[in-house]
């Protein structure tokens, strides 16, 4: 296993230019068989683009808007581009979205977020799986080699890159992953998948969908995925073979028209080789419960509970225990045919048990953290179906830094029925985590109790265009400024030693994404996404970082990455996935440019079977998206078969 991330966390982090093209040409009309799941993955498959931009977001607004009027940047990656993509986990579908920076560190690790401060533990984008925050108070970020489910199950994730902290709260400052999961009644039957390949060395799906009565439906379903040890730069084996096992259900009760009750949960266990020590182990669960009342039209609330158990434990450097309580209600109404307000309270409670070691320890050890909130947003329409202005304000206490508010204007002007022009205006704040407040490792790195929230102001302006049937486009430019970044400062201008966390550094990055979905046929659809970005950071005036200002992020200026999805004579399809990622470089990230190509071949003989063919980083013997020299981990060319089976 590569080094645990919470120490590369209390390390500097750094940051590459080579050109591809790539061209990808389909010939032939085909057809796909239907699956039995609504909607099926042909029915998604053969929605035209303005179905497409039709279709309903929720994570914007908390509430379901169509796609083409949503004043922000948002990409929608559905079940079916998930599937046809090959992904065998959350964190490879993440890919499909190319306003993220998604870098793979190792067998099990990950880097993901947008708009800049990537790293092993990016602290600034929130992630939610079906309503459940993904939160670890330990860095303020996500663990992503726990975050999964299985991937047939997935409805659609919706990716925002920009803050959404006026509804979602903290940490929402750069960007809002949002998972949300088929009904149980969309997902009756059997479903069986198995497969195997060189580095994903075994994979294996169930799941068993059914009725418990006439308006209530469920679903059951276990997954397994063992994952091959990455390399060194000079192809050497690293020990880090990761396996992991998840199982869950799902109940659905639709109690009358106007309620509909949700249950569900989930459980795990993962394991990681360590060279020097025994296995690395993760493993916890949650349920969840949400209750959805519709009054009317216009007007429904939402009443949600949910508990999670997450524990891990590196052999040799910690283990941590962490237990979440969390309640939300919303409520959603219109004082008038002009406004659409949505409001809502929330209380979370995270305790959290850590054991250390003289090398990373905390103080205390053990803790119980409480955040309290509100929120408040009006869609207020100025000229009804062509111009609105959304303003809301999230008001949130913690027990670190206090209240906090995090106020949002949005203006939206559909100037027709194909176009949308859309401006914002944000405040973000990323409230404190553990590592910064409690660290206590004695006589090298201590956190302070007086961190405070790093702070966010954010401008934003975008423009969504279907020019015409088959094509849109979307172009997001953005300009943040950055307050009180967190930095690693000396206790005294005479001593290196001790150093502390402080908030030192301001930063300010800016840049543009361009999205591009075009259905050349009925059978060839291509899309293709481009993001720079420039990213800044320095002392505040007077301070000193002795990382000089570069252990916060690892960031590429360019990426871009081009799709394609043919559907071929005989209920065959091939899939083509290129990417690109300029270099980063910084005082301890160094990864030269690199393109990698996917390739998925896929036969559906009869409507319930499909058998698949999946080539991934298809370009490379081996490549680095992150890490430095000599330790870098680097991640192989694999191909791997798969049978999946439904009836």
């Amino acid at each position: 296993m590569s080094p645990p991330a919470l120490h590369l966390a209390l390390r500097p982090l750094r940051c590459s230019t080579v050109w591809l093209g790539l061209g990808l040409l389909g010939f032939v009309r085909g057809a796909c068989a239907q699956a039995e799941e609504i909607p099926t993955p042909s029915a998604l498959k053969k929605l035209s683009v303005e179905q497409l931009m039709n279709m309903e977001v929720t994570s914007v607004s908390r509430r379901s808007e169509k796609l083409s009027e949503t004043a922000s940047a948002i990409q929608v990656i559905t079940g079916d581009d998930i599937r046809r993509s090959g992904a065998t986990s959350l964190p490879e579908a993440l890919r499909l979205a190319s306003n993220l920076q998604v870098a793979q560190l190792d067998a099990s690790q990950w880097a993901i977020s947008a708009r800049g401060f990537n790293s092993p533990l990016a602290n600034k984008m929130l992630v939610l799986m079906d309503g459940r925050t993904v939160y670890s108070p330990l860095f303020a970020g996500v663990f992503w080699d726990v975050q999964d489910t299985l991937l047939e199950d997935v409805n659609r994730i919706e990716v925002i890159s920009g803050p959404g902290a006026t509804l979602w709260g903290a940490n929402a400052v750069n960007g809002v992953i949002n998972v949300t999961t088929k009904n149980s009644k969309d997902t009756q039957g059997l479903l069986l998948e198995a497969g195997a390949g060189t580095e994903v060395t075994g994979l294996a799906g169930f799941r068993f969908g059914g009725l418990a009565g006439p308006n209530i439906s469920y679903r059951v379903y276990s997954k397994y995925l063992d994952r091959d040890s990455t390399v060194f730069s000079d192809g050497k084996d690293v020990i880090n073979t990761h396996r992991m096992a998840q199982s869950g259900f799902r109940v659905d009760w639709q109690a009358s028209t106007d309620d509909l009750v949700t249950i569900q949960g989930d459980i795990y266990e993962g394991r990681t080789d360590q060279s020097l020590t025994r296995d690395s182990v993760t493993d916890g669960g949650n349920v969840l419960a949400r209750w959805t009342h519709t009054i009317s039209e216009n007007s429904d609330f939402k009443l949600q509970l949910y508990f999670d158990r997450a524990h891990r434990n590196i052999p040799d450097s910690y283990s941590d225990l962490l237990d979440t309580y969390d309640v939300d209600f919303q409520y959603r109404f219109s004082m008038s045919d002009r406004n659409d307000i949505v409001c809502g309270l929330g209380y979370r409670l995270v305790e959290d048990d850590f054991r250390g070691t003289p090398t990373l320890a905390l103080s205390p050890q053990s803790t119980s953290l409480q955040t309290f909130t509100g929120f408040v947003q009006d869609e207020i329409a100025l000229i009804k179906d062509h111009l609105h202005l959304t303003l809301g304000t999230k008001v949130e206490h913690n027990d670190y830094t206090g209240l906090e508010f995090q106020p949002s204007a949005r203006l939206a002007w559909k100037i027709d029925h194909r176009q949308l022009l859309w401006a914002a205006v944000s405040r973000a704040v990323r409230t404190p985590s553990r590592i910064d407040r409690d660290l206590d490792t004695p006589p090298v790195t201590f956190g302070s109790p007086n961190f405070d929230s790093e702070k966010l102001v954010a401008y934003e302006l975008g423009y969504r265009l279907q020019p015409f049937e088959r094509l849109s486009l979307s172009v997001a430019g953005f300009y943040n400024d950055y307050d009180d970044i967190r930095s690693l400062e000396p206790d005294s201008h005479l001593t290196p030693l001790p150093v502390s966390f402080s908030n030192g550094q301001k930063a300010h990055a800016y840049g543009v994404e361009f999205t591009a979905d075009y259905h050349l046929t009925d059978w060839w659809r291509l899309r293709a996404g481009y993001t720079g970005m420039q990213l800044e950071i320095e002392p505040q005036g007077g301070r000193i970082d002795i990382n000089n200002s570069r252990s916060e992020a690892a960031d590429s200026n360019h990426q871009f990455s081009l799709r394609s999805s043919i559907d071929l004579p005989g209920n065959v399809e091939f899939d083509a996935a290129f990417r690109w990622v300029s270099r980063l470089t910084n005082p301890t990230v160094e990864v030269p440019d690199y393109g990698e190509l996917d390739l998925r071949l896929a036969w559906r003989p009869k409507e319930q079977i499909e058998f698949s063919i999946v080539g991934q980083n298809l370009l490379n013997n081996h490549h680095a998206e992150f890490g430095a020299l000599p330790g870098r981990q680097e991640i192989e060319r694999g191909v791997y078969a798969k049978v999946l089976w439904r009836f």
